[in-house]
């Protein structure tokens, strides 16, 4: 969502109001991100999760959800960009560390990827690579694997990767992902490993977020 810049600190206290009225806990429990990079950087992203379609029927519409979400929240946003279902692929991810509690993580680094037509089992074994690295990497590296649940024609975004992160400063640690590669799959299999990441994917480009509490309503 992009926000009427002029009137941040309305919304602001709205969405807040808002999410912890409505969407406190439980399966319909809202987080707001802010986007720091890239062309959508001052936008902003409201999820809400994790849940399933069953728990969509039920979610909270009544008590005044609807008219306080359009006569408080939308008057204040400029646009929204795209509407989305992500669904977590349990095996590939590593998140036995996480417990839901998003400011104990409150930067994410979010990679999103367009799978080249027809290499969509070749996605796969690349990320089947990615995660068993990652799971033989030494200390807690939470990190996600998210399939787009719909098409999205040339809006592409099939596929996300998302690193969970403590504060900004993990990012000037040096993990050294090709070392642990090397050593969970075997020297000399990294070049090949590039090249299929090549011939999987059509365009990649990353995001960072930060988690924002205060309209989270926490």
């Amino acid at each position: 969502m992009t926000p009427d810049y002029k009137n941040l600190k309305t919304l602001g206290e709205n969405m807040r109001a808002h999410n912890a009225k409505y969407h406190k806990d439980g399966p319909h429990q809202a987080a707001v991100y802010n986007i720091s990079t890239g062309p959508n950087a001052g936008s902003f992203v409201w999820m809400m999760g994790p849940t399933t379609y069953t728990h969509l029927d039920k979610r909270p519409s009544e008590d005044g959800h609807d008219e306080d979400w359009r006569d408080n929240v939308m008057p204040f946003i400029k646009k929204i960009h795209t509407v989305e279902f992500w669904k977590m692929d349990t095996k590939l991810s590593n998140m036995s560390t996480m417990d839901g509690d998003n400011s104990k993580h409150p930067v994410i680094f979010v990679r999103y990827h367009e799978i080249k037509e027809g290499k969509g089992a070749l996605s796969f074994s690349f990320l089947e690579m990615v995660s068993k690295t990652i799971k033989g990497m030494d200390g807690d590296n939470p990190w996600g694997v998210y399939w787009n649940e719909f098409r999205q024609g040339d809006l592409g975004r099939h596929l996300a990767t998302v690193g969970f992160l403590k504060n900004w400063a993990e990012m000037d640690e040096d993990n050294d992902f090709k070392a642990t590669f090397e050593k969970v799959h075997g020297k000399g299999k990294w070049d090949a490993f590039l090249d299929l990441g090549d011939e999987v994917f059509s365009n990649s480009w990353d995001e960072i977020w930060s988690y924002n509490a205060h309209m989270s309503g926490k």
